[in-house]
């Protein structure tokens, strides 16, 4: 196959759930061939109306902490800004400039320095634990501690922290709330219960939470979370997105680096590597969510045409009747001539007519390749 040429991604069909940085990852995706269902579970609360933040900012100024942990360069940007833009913005560095100033990894170090500040510490590998483990071996009791929050749960940070005698301050930058208009990701969900969709990305726990949220709502949990365990891939950019997918019996997938990019290279890893392939009349067939690359060259074909291929590609050489093709196309009632139609255009789409056998009063079957018949056999 031609990667080159397709892309990798090409002939599936990707489902986006992020809103933050959702147009950087669709472009990613499109790139490399797929098509992608957008579906925002989650809007962020614009920072210059989100008054928790305000008020949080307001706090932290009057009674100064003695730690501030900054976890994310954008938040930490944000926080800055929008301090800025509230008034408050020289008197928010006054207090950070007095503080032990923390932050979580190089990016971050950017950005606190970006502000005109410098860290106390920071640890190189980016890691949340290792922050937690020097401020318990400093010892938290009775310190006042400011946690830069950042729309994702942080599990068991928090707990440790009051458990070892600290009094911690949330700072709740980019808060998460469900979409304005939730008819995108009902769009999404309804691809994905309807097999539409090939795999599904998070970028955030609460972009998780939120889809199972609103199936749950439309009375559709229980058909989500099937689909999910089964058939469609679920993609997360790091362990802590995964865990309201985990909680559910679901497996995710997660690159070693927790980015959009490596994100992607997973998909194009694991997605081509789960498309059947067979050889059929001299040609080599592998089925994608919604086109056939025919050899080299990609054939987008319609669901009911990839619904009476999937069928007999699970029977491959074998004659499959009428009766079962029909079963097999959606809302197709009771009548087998719409078999011959669907099965017409499948033809068609494939460019290879020769690749369906038809087998007179029987129905039809793929044409296997004489070589792969014993394999295949029973």
């Amino acid at each position: 196959m031609d990667e080159q040429e397709h892309g990798p991604l090409a002939g599936f069909t990707i489902g986006v759930t992020a809103a933050r940085r959702a147009d950087e990852l669709i472009a990613l995706l499109r790139r490399r061939g797929a098509a992608v269902v957008h579906g925002p579970a989650l809007r962020i609360v614009p920072l210059a109306d989100d008054t928790e933040l305000l008020a949080a900012t307001k706090e932290l100024i009057d009674h100064a902490p003695d730690v501030v942990v900054a976890t994310t360069a954008i938040g930490f940007r944000g926080w800055v800004e929008a301090a800025d833009g509230w008034g408050y913005g020289e008197e928010l560095l006054a207090v950070l400039r007095d503080v032990e100033l923390l932050a979580r990894g190089p990016k971050v170090k950017g950005a606190v320095r970006a502000a005109g500040l410098t860290e106390s510490w920071s640890p190189s590998s980016e890691s949340m634990a290792e922050v937690l483990d020097r401020l318990l071996a400093e010892g938290v009791a009775g310190r006042r501690i400011a946690l830069q929050l950042h729309g994702e749960p942080l599990p068991g940070f928090v707990e440790a922290l009051t458990e070892g005698g600290a009094e911690v301050v949330g700072v709740p930058v980019y808060r998460w709330m469900p979409p304005e208009d939730a008819g995108p990701l009902d769009r999404l969900l309804d691809a994905v219960l309807a097999g539409g969709v090939d795999a599904v990305t998070f970028t955030s726990a609460p972009a998780a939470a939120s889809l199972l949220s609103r199936a749950e709502e439309k009375g559709a949990r229980a058909e989500l979370v099937e689909a999910l365990r089964h058939d469609v891939l679920a993609v997360c950019v790091g362990p802590v997105t995964a865990l309201p997918l985990q909680a559910e019996g679901i497996g995710t997938y997660q690159p070693e680096r927790f980015r959009l990019g490596p994100l992607v290279q997973v998909l194009c890893t694991e997605l081509p590597a789960r498309a059947r392939v067979l050889p059929v009349a001299g040609h080599r067939v592998e089925m994608r969510g919604h086109a056939v690359l025919v050899d080299d060259a990609l054939r987008p074909v319609p669901p009911a045409g990839m619904a009476l291929l999937g069928l007999l590609a699970r029977r491959p050489g074998w004659v499959v009747s009428r009766a079962d093709l029909l079963r097999a196309l959606p809302g197709a009632g009771r009548d087998e001539h719409a078999v011959e139609t669907a099965m017409a255009r499948l033809r068609t789409a494939l460019g290879t007519p020769k690749l369906i056998q038809t087998v007179v009063k029987r129905g039809y079957r793929l044409a296997l390749d004489p070589a792969a018949d014993d394999k295949y056999d029973g």
